[in-house]
C-alpha cells in the first residue's frame, strides 16, 4: 500500500513538472521575440496637449475600416477624462473629441474616468479591430470621485456602447465598480485604495476556464509597518464570462518586481506566445521609467525579459519618463506608442518604430505660446 502511495505521488509530481516545463519560454524564444518587437527608431511626438496645463497619457490604438483610432487620457488638474483621436497612417493624428467626461452627479467616478478599449484583436500583425460582446463594445476604466492626480480611492469600472466605437460619443457605464480595494476578497498586492490601468482580452481557448481575462495593476502590501513597499505597483488578473461580473484569479500578482512599479499591461499574441508589454519604473537595477515585456504560453505563467529595455528616455521630449506601451505591427513595421514626459513635466504621446520613418515635427507647447 505504501509503495502504491509513493508511486501515485511520483506520478502527480511528474505530471506537474511536465505541465510547468511545457509552459516555460526558452531563452531562444525570448530573444526571437525581442528581435521581432524592438523599435530602435524614435519618430517622436505624435500627439501633444494644446497648452501646458493639460497632460496626455496612456494610448490605446485600434482600427476601424481604413482608419486608425487612439483612445487616450487627458489630465486637467481635476482628474482624468478619456478622449479619441484619428489617423490614416499611424503617424499623423487628429483629436476627435471626448468619450468619458467629468460629472457632478455624486457618482463614484465623477472626477476620474481613465478608459482603455477592451476586446481588441490581439493577433500580431492582425486586424487590430475591436470586437463586440452582447451587442456592445466595451471599455474598462479606472474611476474615482475625488479631484486631483490619482487621488484615492480608485476602482475599476466597465463602460460600453452599442454605437460605432470610432464615433465621438459619451459612453455608458455600469453603475458600480467591478473591482475595488474595498472588496472582501481583495488581494494583498492591491489593498491600498488604488487600482489603475486594466487590459481586457478574450481568452478564446479558455486557458483560464473563462472567456474574458483582465490584467490590471494596483498598489498594496499587507506587511505590517512596511511603508517602503506598500505603494509598489504589481500586475494581477481577474476573469469574467459576461464582462459585467469579475472575479480575481489567483492570490498573487502575475508580473511584479521587488522594488518600484510594474504596470500598464498590453497583450499581443505572437504565434503560440502571448506577449505582455508593460512599463517599469524606479527598480533596483534600472533608473527612471522604461517599457519592457514578458511572455506566456498559458496567460498565467509569465517569463520576464531580462535584456535591454524596449523604450527608455533618450530625447528631450522624453528625458524625464518614457513609459506606458501600446505596440502593434502593420505592413511589416512595428509601432511602439508610449507616453513621453519632458523635464517640464509636459506629457504627450510618442512613437518608436522598427524602421526609420523620419522625424516628427510635433513638439510640446513652449512658454511663449498661448
Amino acid at each position: 500500500m505504501r509503495k502504491i502511495s509513493i508511486l501515485i505521488l511520483l506520478f502527480i509530481w511528474a505530471v506537474k513538472s511536465n505541465a510547468q516545463s511545457n509552459q516555460a519560454v526558452s531563452a531562444a524564444e525570448m530573444e526571437k521575440i525581442y528581435q521581432e518587437v524592438k523599435t530602435p527608431y524614435k519618430y517622436g511626438l505624435v500627439m501633444v496637449p494644446g497648452d501646458k496645463d493639460h497632460k496626455m497619457d496612456c494610448p490605446t490604438v485600434f482600427r476601424k475600416g481604413k482608419d486608425w483610432y487612439m483612445t487616450y487620457l487627458i489630465f486637467s488638474g481635476r482628474g482624468y477624462e478619456t478622449w479619441l483621436a484619428k489617423s490614416k497612417d499611424l503617424l499623423h493624428w487628429e483629436n476627435q473629441g471626448k468619450l468619458m467626461s467629468f460629472a457632478d452627479a455624486g457618482n463614484w467616478d465623477d472626477n476620474q474616468k481613465a478608459g482603455y478599449n477592451a476586446l481588441t484583436d490581439i493577433k500580431w500583425g492582425g486586424s487590430y479591430g475591436v470586437n463586440q460582446f452582447d451587442g456592445k463594445y466595451w471599455m474598462s476604466y479606472f474611476g474615482g470621485k475625488e479631484k486631483g492626480y490619482e487621488v484615492e480611492p480608485l476602482s475599476i469600472g466597465m463602460a460600453y456602447t452599442t454605437k460605432d466605437p470610432s464615433i465621438v460619443q459619451e459612453w455608458s457605464r455600469l453603475e458600480k465598480p467591478v473591482l475595488s480595494s474595498s472588496d472582501k476578497n481583495v488581494r494583498w498586492w492591491e489593498n491600498r485604495n488604488k487600482l489603475f490601468k486594466s487590459t481586457v482580452i478574450e481568452d478564446q481557448k479558455k486557458l483560464t476556464g473563462h472567456r474574458f481575462v483582465m490584467y490590471y495593476n494596483a498598489v498594496g502590501d499587507s506587511l505590517a509597518n512596511n511603508k517602503k513597499t506598500r505603494w509598489y505597483e504589481r500586475i494581477g488578473m481577474a476573469v469574467s464570462d459576461d464582462m459585467v461580473h469579475w472575479q480575481r484569479f489567483n492570490k498573487n500578482p502575475v508580473v511584479h518586481h521587488p522594488v518600484g512599479i510594474t504596470g500598464d499591461a498590453v497583450i499581443q499574441q505572437i504565434g503560440e506566445n502571448y506577449v505582455m508589454f508593460y512599463f517599469g519604473a524606479f527598480w533596483q537595477d534600472r533608473k527612471g521609467s522604461f517599457n519592457r515585456f514578458a511572455v506566456s504560453k498559458d496567460l498565467l505563467n509569465w517569463t520576464d525579459w531580462t535584456g535591454d529595455n524596449l523604450v527608455e528616455s533618450s530625447e528631450k521630449y522624453d528625458e524625464l519618463y518614457a513609459h506606458k506601451s501600446f505596440v502593434l505591427k502593420y505592413k511589416g513595421v512595428v509601432y511602439h506608442f508610449y507616453c513621453a514626459v519632458n523635464k517640464q513635466d509636459q506629457r504627450g504621446i510618442a512613437v518608436a518604430t522598427s524602421k526609420d520613418l523620419g522625424k516628427s515635427k510635433v513638439d510640446f507647447v513652449r512658454e511663449t505660446e498661448k
